[in-house]
């Protein structure tokens, strides 16, 4: 094909060159009759043979198969847009549901927070008010203590005191007898 426009271009330019050099002027070649009539045949056998050399057909179907391929390649480029488009809107919902999950585990996070420094603070009350009731009792048992030991020692002062009043009541019933003993005596 690209002998053949080589061709008719050399065919074309070789009557035109030689009309240029007889006529004398830039446009001279046109009023050559034999010029102008070889010009003419030469145009006619080229139509011709570009026509039934199926020239035209092939540069159509050539035409037609670049059309072809790009219109594929358009396609092609549509086709990957658009699932550039379906992973960047994958991508961006994933990160939004990481996002929310995030949010998600924050929040669980501080209301376990929440929750372990309420049980927390509720172990820590229960231990005070254990250690105040053990602190209660052992108040309380040495209280007993205390108040049976001033019983005890009461009861001993008591009886001491019993003692000693007896041991004089007995003095004195000894005292009382032997002063009945002789009187009767």
């Amino acid at each position: 094909m690209k002998r053949l426009s080589i061709f008719s271009l050399l065919f074309v330019i070789a009557p035109v060159a030689h009309a240029k050099e007889s006529a004398g002027g830039p446009f001279g070649w046109l009023q050559d009759p034999t010029t102008n009539t070889s010009f003419a045949a030469m145009l006619l056998f080229l139509i011709i043979a570009i026509w039934k050399g199926g020239l035209i057909k092939r540069i159509t179907g050539a035409l037609d198969n670049r059309a072809e391929k790009i219109r594929t390649e358009l396609d092609e480029a549509r086709r990957l847009r658009d699932e550039a488009a379906k992973v960047l809107a994958d991508a961006e919902r994933k990160q939004r549901e990481a996002e929310e999950h995030a949010d998600q585990l924050i929040a669980q996070s501080r209301e376990d927070a929440k929750a372990m420094m309420a049980e927390a603070r509720a172990e820590l009350e229960q231990r005070l008010s254990r250690r105040e009731a053990l602190a209660e009792e052992r108040i309380r048992r040495a209280e007993t203590e205390a108040a049976e030991d001033v019983r005890r020692a009461a009861a001993d002062a008591a009886t001491q005191a019993a003692r000693s009043i007896m041991r004089a009541q007995s003095d004195y019933f000894d005292t009382a007898a032997g002063e009945i003993e002789k009187s009767i005596s």
